[in-house]
């Protein structure tokens, strides 16, 4: 990752980049703020080390400078400085910093901070990226309406009763059921891959054209897996991955695309399966009308070790409360009619 020194020191600039190229970082160096500015107009640096006193224009002018460019992504500001008075630290909060360390740095420290600011760019990253694809999903599917968001709640209540149980405890953790969370709106990604004559349709499709919707699990896999290509370290992608092309498979084998079965489906997978049925069962379309939460809790019931892991079949019958407070929430209004 490219980092942006800053400082009218050459000394400083030097120490910094000893203890920054080992760490893998590729560094950029400044002796001001305006030659700051200009290299990131150019660059596509998101890390910028500042010192905070620097003649012409400061840290903090540089802080504010930063904060008012339009950048295409985040800009993470760490200012070296000798000013630990609270009021300073207030001060350069304000003006845009994200984090302080102190003059003379110590290098462990400042390694430190810099992952810290290296995670938060990473959130920022994943975030974007998700709802970016999410939402280039539900522009080829008008018909969709609340449908995503539905399946991202259904499926972070599943995962979460599921944490709660002995079998799953020691495999769910928090930071899973945030990447369901995350990553559930992705299950379909690959239908942006179907033609419109199979993907609108407003009646039942031929076997001919089944086939072919059928398509979008392994479109989606293999689009969110070049992504992973490119980011081997990305987990979200990962999981976003398993879930695009797995949630489709059933439990007894006889889904698509490869008949995996029982723990052969991704763990995630599993869970929003469910989930996207769910939906799909208590949501009028054009071509049906919307089941009772009571028919549909029935199917899904009778489908436990069929279509269904048994396991998320349980915490669905366990939180399924929780499920009628997301429906109500996320109602399509226009589809009340």
């Amino acid at each position: 990752m490219k980092i942006l020194i800053v400082d009218d020191d050459d000394m400083i600039l030097e120490m910094l980049e000893h203890t920054l190229v080992p760490a893998g970082y590729e560094v950029l160096r400044a002796h001001n703020g305006t030659m700051a500015l200009e290299i990131l107009s150019q660059e596509p640096c998101r890390l910028v080390i500042s010192d905070w006193d620097m003649p012409g224009m400061s840290g903090i002018d540089l802080c504010r400078a930063v904060r008012s460019q339009d950048f295409v992504s985040y800009v993470y500001v760490l200012l070296l400085t000798s000013h630990n008075s609270r009021e300073s630290l207030v001060e350069g909060m304000i003006a845009g910093a994200d984090d302080f360390v102190n003059k003379p740095f110590d290098p462990e420290e400042l390694l430190v901070r810099l992952r810290a600011g290296v995670r938060v760019l990473s959130l920022e990253t994943r975030e974007v990226l998700i709802h970016s694809l999410a939402k280039l999903t539900e522009s080829r599917d008008p018909d969709t309406g609340h449908h995503l968001e539905r399946v991202q709640h259904y499926s972070r209540v599943l995962a979460d009763e599921l944490s709660r149980s002995e079998r799953y405890r020691d495999m769910i953790d928090a930071e899973f059921i945030r990447l369901v969370f995350l990553t559930s709106p992705l299950h379909d990604i690959g239908k942006v891959g179907v033609p419109d004559s199979v993907l609108l349709k407003p009646g039942k499709l031929t076997s001919e054209e089944f086939e072919v919707m059928k398509r979008h699990t392994t479109l989606g896999s293999e689009t969110l897996s070049s992504a992973l290509e490119r980011m081997p370290e990305a987990r979200f992608l990962q999981v976003a991955r398993d879930i695009a092309a797995s949630h489709h498979e059933k439990f007894d084998g006889s889904g698509y695309p490869a008949g995996l079965k029982g723990t052969e489906i991704p763990l995630a997978a599993r869970i929003v399966a469910l989930a996207d049925v769910y939906d799909a069962l208590t949501t009028k379309r054009v071509y049906k009308e919307a089941c009772s939460p009571e028919v549909t809790r029935e199917i899904i019931v009778n489908s436990s070790g069929t279509h269904f892991d048994p396991d998320v079949v349980d915490a669905f019958i366990s939180c399924e409360h929780m499920f009628d407070v997301i429906r109500e929430q996320f109602m399509d209004i226009s589809k009340l009619s």
